[in-house]
């Protein structure tokens, strides 16, 4: 509950911050740099280890995987058609792709559904978005991002990565069963906590509002994708083709249904695909998706 009570907080906060910080561009960059080069490691170390993959969690951890492929599919095909350009392409793709299934889905699934829900919760993200953001996501993002790159470059720049890094040392240490030293769990714990404060006050710091931006189309569309068309198909591809039913296939769909996830936006942003828009569609869908969300969970009950 804590965490849900701190997204408004810390994007309000960041937001504030703009109009009284000097160089606030300056001071989201240093956060997002924070973010990827400290938090995603510390997070790999610290879940990724322990990790149970059961075969019982196939098609919820699919629905993270699922997401991200059809949004590269749709987004890359409309982008390609209709002469968006990468930059817009390459946002849409990763944002809408993505969803929050962490820091925001986690502490939602545990109030909707108690303990039993989060333990599919975290194997969605962990198995699902986490491993996504960390590999496929830095695909697309070297893909779209400006300039010409050689197979190499985009291989070196992926392999270079240090979420990325950290995650194989992670699976190899979930393989060998070995896990984090004892001395590294109260660091990694404090890391790992500061994720939802920085990550959202970055957001904030990022989030320009106006007429103009809320009108955007592109906004809307990813939007549109991540709270209502992605978690639509994955329930009916559940439910009807898979026979999938009770409390895994509702966490599954709420998961589905969350907004964009802020590191998805922080990987576009860092890769100068449309900054502004990734950020929108982050400090917009979060609180829209509490509504669409609603709705969902009404629905499934």
């Amino acid at each position: 509950m804590l965490n849900i009570i701190l997204i408004p907080i810390f994007l309000i906060l960041g937001f504030l911050l703009q109009k009284v910080v000097a160089g606030p561009e300056k001071l989201a960059k240093n956060l997002n740099d924070y973010l990827i080069y400290i938090v995603l490691p510390a997070l790999a170390l610290k879940y990724l280890p322990s990790i149970e993959l059961i075969p019982e969690l196939a098609l919820p951890i699919a629905s993270a995987w699922i997401s991200f492929a059809l949004s590269w599919i749709i987004f890359g095909w409309a982008g390609k058609k209709l002469a968006w350009g990468n930059s817009i392409t390459g946002c849409l793709i990763i944002t809408a792709g993505l969803a929050n299934t962490s820091f925001v889905g986690i502490p939602i699934v545990k109030a909707l559904y108690g303990e039993e829900g989060v333990k599919i919760a975290f194997l969605i993200d962990q198995a699902g978005s986490f491993i996504i953001v960390s590999s496929v996501a830095i695909i697309v993002a070297s893909i779209y991002s400006s300039g010409k790159k050689r197979k190499r470059d985009i291989t070196r720049k992926i392999l270079t990565f240090p979420p990325f890094i950290f995650f194989i040392l992670a699976m190899i240490m979930n393989i060998t069963k070995i896990q984090s030293p004892d001395f590294l769990q109260l660091p990694l714990e404090i890391i790992v906590f500061t994720l939802t404060p920085v990550a959202l006050t970055s957001v904030g710091l990022q989030v320009k509002i106006d007429l103009m931006a809320i009108k955007s189309k592109y906004l809307w569309m990813g939007l549109a994708y991540k709270l209502v068309l992605i978690p639509c198909l994955i329930l009916i591809l559940f439910r009807e083709i898979f026979n999938l039913k009770d409390l895994i296939l509702e966490v599954s769909v709420i998961e589905t249904a969350m907004a964009p996830m802020i590191t998805g936006s922080i990987i576009a942003i860092s890769h100068d695909l449309e900054p502004k828009l990734a950020s929108l569609l982050v400090g917009v869908g979060i609180p829209l998706s509490f509504v669409t969300i609603g709705l969902w969970y009404w629905y499934l009950s």
